[in-house]
């Protein structure tokens, strides 16, 4: 099944654009929106300036404003004609070892990446429930697979959080008419990533997005990407102690 109409939330860098790219390079109609519109409204220029045939809709959206999120998403709907995918991309990646003051680094990411996913969830159902079909597709991690002690203690458990939501979704519409997809990225270069210090295993954008997009038009239930070599390390992850879990981070 071709999926036409794709909205991408956290669209305006990262993986939101390498994403936004590939699939307009498909000939597929995009509804993006972040909280930056200024880089919105470029990629919206450049997109359409590759892909003349295709249809691009921007807006803003902080996912944090949880009433903002059905009335965005319903104005997307509307300028395309409906929507038959979801991507719930969006997510920050603060954090500061758990006990050492900083709450506010580690309350931030699990409210924009595990409560606003869920309310971003929550939204996209609705409309596919209404549509009769849709598609689903969870950015998680691979650190959801592991407890990772230090910085991202807080962003593990937040995209744990995430691949559990999924896990229960796939569950729920095991015979549809919503599929539900859950990708795990490894380390994939962006924004995020850019300070990480595993640097040895980081991919670039356009091949770590190339394998998400391959993931996601499988409609696989769930995908860890690249494969090579993150499907090995995630399954060391879960058979190491967790004492090991910072090796992985």
């Amino acid at each position: 099944m071709t999926r036409q109409k794709i909205l991408i939330t956290g669209a305006s860098s990262g993986l939101g654009a390498g994403m936004a790219r590939a699939f307009a390079a498909k000939g597929r109609d995009l509804a993006l929106c972040a909280r930056r519109t200024d880089r919105l409204d470029e990629l919206k220029a450049e997109l359409e300036a590759r892909h003349p045939g295709i249809t691009v809709a921007v807006a803003a959206l902080d996912v944090n404003d949880h009433e903002a999120v059905p009335k965005v998403f319903a104005e997307f709907s509307e300028k395309l004609g409906g929507i038959d995918r979801v991507i719930v991309n969006a997510g920050v990646g603060k954090g500061a070892v758990l006990g050492s003051g900083k709450l506010w680094a580690n309350k931030a990411t699990i409210e924009t990446n595990l409560v606003a996913a869920l309310v971003q969830i929550e939204t996209a159902l609705e409309m596919f429930h209404k549509a009769g079909s849709g598609h689903l597709v969870l950015i998680s991690s691979v650190l959801g697979n592991k407890g990772v002690p230090g910085v991202k203690a807080a962003y593990a458990a937040s995209k744990a959080g995430v691949s559990s939501l999924g896990q229960s979704l796939r569950a729920e519409y095991a015979k549809g008419p919503i599929a539900v997809t859950v990708i795990e990225p490894g380390y994939i270069e962006s924004e995020m990533t850019a300070k990480s210090a595993s640097t040895m295993l980081m991919v670039d954008n356009e091949t770590g997005v190339r394998s998400m997009v391959a993931a996601i038009e499988r409609e696989r239930g769930r995908a860890v990407v690249p494969a090579w070599p993150w499907t090995v390390l995630v399954a060391l992850m879960k058979a190491t102690p967790v004492r090991f879990g910072k090796l992985f981070a």
